[in-house]
């Protein structure tokens, strides 16, 4: 059987995990919840581990393997029972690795407005730099994607909670899958699939059934975000110009 190995590039806060859940929800599919972050958090922090503003490093590290070679080989282009395999995968942990398995992985993105994504990524990591948010690794990541030749669907969380139904069918349609109604809702209480750090990142879907309605984020800006906002939003702007819209 010839698997389709989707990896979703997002970035933190985007509603991947939400993506993830719809994806679960198809009886072709198997989901996996970000393959590379314990060694991501391995290799960004090493024996510096416990100081790592991210909640539950320690119990990531030991949760998953930390060998990006073993992962992309025994995980992400590993044996799978269902015809599609779709990994959440966050693109800022593509840190110091040989990233030649890209070219037998279907790609897609999922980014966010920053203005949005900052403060709520500011409230479980400290203040995020760049680098946290995946934007300039995702841009780069397109870049080269469309130089070998790939044409990879991007979605904005903004209009993929607009309308769910529209775009979840177009970005079926380009990965050449049949739409299936069952992704636009879920049991709450979370997924057999999630990380250990579920608890600490995925309150709101836990909750959830669907995909929440959008909703604008009402509260001011954080002054001190301002310079990150910035520099996200440069990258930002590039990615948004070809995302799917309802």
């Amino acid at each position: 059987m010839q698997t389709k190995r989707i990896c979703l590039w997002s970035g933190p806060r985007n509603v991947s995990t939400a993506l993830m859940y719809a994806f679960a929800q198809r009886s072709d599919t198997r989901v996996i919840d970000e393959p590379l972050y314990a060694y991501y958090l391995q290799t960004k922090y090493g024996s510096e581990a416990a100081k790592s503003t991210h909640p539950v490093t320690t119990e990531v590290i030991g949760s998953m393997s930390t060998d990006a070679t073993a992962v992309v080989r025994e995980v992400i282009l590993g044996p799978c029972d269902r015809p599609v395999l779709f990994m959440k995968q966050m693109a800022h942990h593509l840190i110091e690795m040989d990233l030649d398995f890209l070219q037998h992985t279907v790609n897609v993105f999922l980014i966010r407005n920053p203005k949005e994504m900052l403060p709520s990524l500011a409230k479980v990591i400290g203040t995020p730099a760049l680098a946290d948010t995946g934007l300039k690794v995702q841009h780069d990541l397109l870049i080269a994607l469309r130089a070998a030749g790939q044409s990879p669907p991007i979605l904005d969380a903004q209009l993929l909670l607009s309308d769910p139904r529209s775009v979840l069918c177009q970005l079926c349609d380009r990965l050449g899958l049949r739409f299936d109604a069952s992704m636009l809702s879920w049991e709450a209480g979370g997924n057999p699939a999630d990380g250990v750090w579920a608890p600490y990142w995925y309150g709101n879907v836990h909750r959830s059934t669907g995909f929440a309605p959008y909703r604008p984020k009402s509260e001011p800006f954080p002054a001190e975000l301002e310079d990150v906002l910035a520099a996200c939003s440069a990258h930002y702007d590039v990615l948004h110009r070809d995302a799917i819209s309802p």
